[in-house]
């Protein structure tokens, strides 16, 4: 019987050895077991070799970051929920794990060596590990990496990139909680609208049925366009410009160019002549006074004059080949 307890070391090593290494069904039933009660699991270094560890027929998709504000990483703060979000979307969606997926997120401060073995310098990272065996093994067995190049991203887009590497398999929507203070100030500022367009209506409508607010909106545009502001807004032209005599020019040389500060003098000059032209049509006849109608008729035919003179006076300095003119600017 000397051979009996030789036999039952022997025993339970190799039942230890078996118990210690466990099989790849084995580790996707305890990681998704702990996933369903808190996804993503938080992984160490040994916790993500034990996941991660070859054969495995399931896939993995973990973030490596580092959350500690000693690091300064505030891409990892900004991500972290979005990718719980996911990650619980997708639990949530696949209780029994139809997917055979685990999400996992490892903190540089649980796993510096991981970290030193894939040669991070940056955080976060994102690694898709794919089956290795069973019917969805991918050819090569390296992780798939998402690069955070342009920013934070959010859950939905991280999601779809998921799905590309999980052919054939469910694929659980992102579901975002609602947002009931969203909601709230929502319903509270349409509620707050409709009732002060209830409340001033009746003072908004002989306003907006007013021909002459109408008739001063659209001279206003018209001005606006024809002066050339939106030319400015364009080509950001300079306001005034010096001229070589040491001076300001207020006046850009060549009808295809224009300065700030000219478009809003002749903007002023076309208000001008039309204030002079709709006083002469429509407020001088209405004078009951002939005398007074006639002062008005000739005070407002002077100022059409005077200004369309200088307004032709402006575009012989923009050409000096403008071949109009008119007193008493020449």
């Amino acid at each position: 019987m000397r051979w009996l307890p030789a036999f039952l070391s022997a025993s339970l090593f190799a039942a230890g050895s078996f118990a210690a290494k466990k099989n790849s069904e084995e580790r996707f039933a305890e990681f998704h077991a702990k996933q369903t009660s808190h996804a993503p699991i938080k992984l160490k270094d040994s916790s993500f070799k034990s996941l991660t560890a070859p054969p495995r027929d399931y896939s993995v998709a973990v973030v490596l970051t580092a959350l500690d504000s000693r690091y300064g990483c505030q891409l990892c703060r900004e991500f972290q929920p979005e990718w719980e979000l996911l990650s619980k979307s997708w639990v949530k969606g696949d209780k029994s794990g139809e997917s055979r997926v685990i999400f996992g997120s490892l903190d540089f401060s649980e796993g510096r060596e991981t970290f030193m073995g894939f040669g991070l310098q940056t955080a976060p990272v994102l690694f898709f590990f794919p089956p290795t065996i069973g019917p969805h093994a991918a050819a090569s067995p390296e992780p798939i990496r998402y690069d955070f190049t342009n920013g934070p991203v959010p859950a939905e887009l991280v999601h779809s990139w998921l799905v590309r590497h999980l052919d054939g398999r469910p694929h659980p929507p992102v579901k975002r909680p609602v947002d009931y203070l969203k909601w709230a100030v929502s319903f509270t500022m349409i509620t707050g609208s409709l009732t002060g367009v209830y409340v001033a209506w009746p003072y908004v409508v002989p306003v907006i049925q007013n021909r002459n607010v109408w008739a001063a909106f659209t001279l206003i545009a018209i001005l606006l366009f024809t002066s050339g502001h939106m030319y400015n807004q364009i080509r950001k032209v300079p306001y005034v410009a010096n001229n070589p005599r040491g001076g300001v020019a207020y006046f850009a040389a060549g009808f295809q160019n224009q300065y700030g500060l000219e478009t809003q003098i002749v903007a002023a000059l076309y208000g001008l002549l039309s204030f002079a032209v709709i006083s002469l049509a429509v407020k001088v006849p209405r004078i009951a006074d002939p005398r007074s109608q006639a002062i008005a008729v000739w005070a407002w035919s002077g100022v059409l004059v005077v200004v369309y003179s200088f307004l032709l006076s402006i575009f012989r300095i923009k050409n000096a080949g403008y071949p109009f003119y008119l007193p008493p600017f020449m």
